[in-house]
């Protein structure tokens, strides 16, 4: 028994400090994280490979002929909102205009794909929609100054290529389903000042579909929208006549 209990205390003095940890610590529970499901996976590590999803649009946009002579093409530029657009109704048939919105879309993923989805189709024109998904935090926490120096990066690139700007109002939104506990309704409507202000001082055109969407809590008003966010067929027939004025009048500035 002596030589027995020699043999493990010199052993024990040998051994690598992490193995004599490993065998003095509490065994180690055999429990493992659940696994996300296999498509969950692929579009995380999609997620990481294309941060700003600029694979969405590159085919499409290798396609697209130039636009002809006297076309005014126009591109709206957005999240979900503009996403959807075109799945909800028709999108402006007959004119010019080409959807380029990817759903969950930040100010800053989209100026990163701004060049590709935005200057290389040369639109005479481009309407943005943009900043509810910073304000829900989609791809991290952003302060009012990231989101105005998102738009003003954004629209500085335009101007620079010769398209017009006009810079939509945050659709209203009380909640977001997403993100329980949220409360972005002043949020939205301090951003919606900045953004009329902004294009005033810039000289471009403000879009404003707030003030006819909105109820007086700074929801949806009802039937307008099929979640408190994303806009019905009924919403979007009030957004698209407004949209349609305030291109009008970027096109004759």
């Amino acid at each position: 028994m002596k030589s027995t209990f020699v043999l493990s205390i010199t052993l024990f003095a040998v051994l690598p400090l992490s193995a004599q940890t490993a065998q003095t610590a509490a065994p180690a529970s055999t429990a493992t994280e659940p696994c996300p499901p296999p498509k969950q996976v692929e579009r995380m590590q999609a997620r990481l490979q294309d941060w700003a999803q600029l694979d969405r649009y590159r085919t499409a946009n290798a396609e697209l002929q130039p636009p002809a002579p006297g076309v005014n093409r126009v591109v709206f530029y957005g999240d979900s909102i503009t996403d959807f657009w075109n799945r909800r109704v028709d999108f402006f048939p007959g004119k010019p205009y080409i959807d380029r919105g990817i759903s969950g879309q930040t100010t800053p993923q989209m100026l990163v794909r701004f060049q590709q989805d935005v200057v290389h189709l040369h639109p005479a024109v481009v309407v943005i929609l943009a900043g509810t998904n910073d304000i829900a935090g989609n791809t991290g926490p952003s302060t009012p100054e990231m989101i105005e120096d998102n738009f003003k990066s954004m629209t500085a690139i335009a101007k620079q290529n010769g398209i017009k700007v006009v810079i939509s109002s945050i659709t209203p939104a009380f909640a977001y389903p997403w993100k329980p506990g949220a409360k972005p309704a002043d949020e939205i409507r301090a951003l919606n000042e900045w953004l009329k202000d902004f294009c005033q001082r810039d000289g471009d055109v403000y879009l404003d579909y707030y003030d006819s969407m909105a109820d007086a809590e700074g929801g949806m008003k009802p039937g307008l929208s099929s979640d408190g966010v994303h806009p019905t067929a009924k919403g979007y027939s009030i957004m698209g006549p407004l949209a349609d004025k305030a291109i009008a009048e970027a096109l004759h500035q």
